[in-house]
């Protein structure tokens, strides 16, 4: 064109002619202006990564988001298309897999933790029944229930071991103690399996402890001090007197 109006034209250099974009302005005398590609490419890079060209863009979580639902589409589609019947196949499948599920769990009930009673009753210095119970109070008053609990049950089978009702022996179990004890005090042979199986709940089940499972301890611990134990010798003679009595033709 003539006069001041120019024509912008851009000549881009083959392969074969080097990298050079070549940016020609007709007007007059004025030369053409070229930038190498390089530049070119760099500054153009620059230009869009300026925020206002990336306002609307998902965030970090929803990209994460879009990626996961895009492989789980993908997962699906792969196993339906695996699977006889396509998608109709594979939610009668999964329908099925839950229906199974949901009767095992209704059946079977929550699953709990194996209660495991082979660890021994006391794992540390020997102490006194007082000391134990002593122990038991001030975890109680405290709230620490688990705690209380425990040493209540220590208190009551070192208390057995003091009167001589248990012969003293490291390695004993809660279970074992009250299977012990209920030899000779027969009346409370429940209550002391009941509160076997609360110690071992608590120490290796995996059962918190609470109020009333100590108020059982201390009053179990209390009704044992004030029992007098049922000897052997007397049991045997107590035996052999009823089943003499029950024998037809005894004399009243």
């Amino acid at each position: 064109m003539n006069g001041a109006g120019g024509v912008l034209t851009a000549v881009l250099a083959g392969p074969h002619t080097g990298a050079t974009a070549v940016l020609a302005l007709s007007r007059d005398d004025t030369p053409p202006v070229t930038t190498p590609r390089e530049a070119a490419r760099e500054a153009a890079r620059r230009e869009l990564s300026k925020r206002m060209y990336h306002e609307n863009d998902p965030s970090l979580v929803q990209r994460a988001l879009n990626a996961f639902w895009d492989w789980v589409d993908r997962l699906f589609g792969a196993a339906s298309s695996a699977t006889p019947g396509g998608t109709l196949g594979l939610i009668v499948i999964v329908l099925a897999v839950v229906a199974v599920v949901a009767a095992l769990w209704w059946r079977l009930g929550t699953p709990h933790r194996t209660r495991v009673s082979s660890a021994t009753l006391f794992d540390d210095r020997p102490r006194s029944a007082a000391e134990h119970r002593a122990a038991a109070e001030a975890h109680a008053a405290q709230g620490h229930w688990n705690q209380a609990v425990q040493e209540r049950m220590r208190a009551v089978v070192r208390s057995l071991e003091e009167r001589a009702l248990l012969d003293p022996r490291p390695g004993r179990t809660a279970d074992e103690a009250a299977a012990e004890a209920s030899r000779s005090l027969p009346a409370h042979a429940d209550r002391l399996r009941a509160a076997a199986r609360d110690f071992d709940d608590i120490t290796y089940g995996g059962r918190s402890g609470d109020p009333r499972a100590y108020q059982r301890l201390t009053e179990l611990d209390r009704d044992l001090e004030r029992t007098r134990p049922v000897l052997a010798d007397s049991a045997a003679g107590t035996r052999r007197k009823t089943a003499h009595d029950d024998r037809p033709g005894a004399a009243s």
